[in-house]
């Protein structure tokens, strides 16, 4: 097998030398970080914090956590972005990421109709000259952050 980007990504965050943008919440099996390669500002991904290539390799834990953070992350969006809801996806294809992640999307209110749904993947993917920056990026994972503690404060 190829490295795998993700568990690369996975060992920085690991050794506490990762920026906040990717290492925005650490639980006991996901990881919270924001999109590298995108234009749309609060592109979150959840990512195991172990090496699977597919959904079905879950264990009933990671899978139980995954549906809270799916439900807190979309929380923190919300309060965070003030999108209308957030759309979920789940591919693990890519070459340099064969590993299951879960991108957690914004849908803002004044969402272009050609960005709405399926082709919201046009937001990744883009150069480097229109990627959200990382003082954003930071920003962004700051709040996000914030607002987790406090959810899991309250529990």
């Amino acid at each position: 097998m190829k490295a795998c980007r993700s568990c690369e990504l996975i060992a920085r965050r690991d050794s506490n030398n990762a920026p906040l943008w990717d290492n925005i919440f650490r639980t006991e099996y996901w990881d919270v970080v924001h999109h590298l390669d995108t234009e749309l500002v609060g592109w979150l991904v959840l990512v195991t914090r172990r090496h699977i290539p597919s959904v079905a390799e879950l264990s009933a834990a990671e899978a139980s956590e995954l549906g809270q953070l799916l439900r807190t992350v979309s929380l923190a969006l919300k309060q965070v972005t003030g999108c209308l809801k957030t759309y979920v996806l789940q591919f693990a294809e890519h070459p340099r990421h064969p590993h299951v992640h879960f991108h957690i999307t914004p849908r803002m209110k004044a969402q272009p109709d050609n960005r709405r749904g399926p082709q919201i993947m046009a937001y990744a993917g883009v150069n480097e000259d229109n990627r959200v920056d990382e003082a954003t990026m930071n920003e962004i994972g700051a709040q996000v952050r914030q607002f987790l503690l406090s959810i899991n404060d309250k529990n």
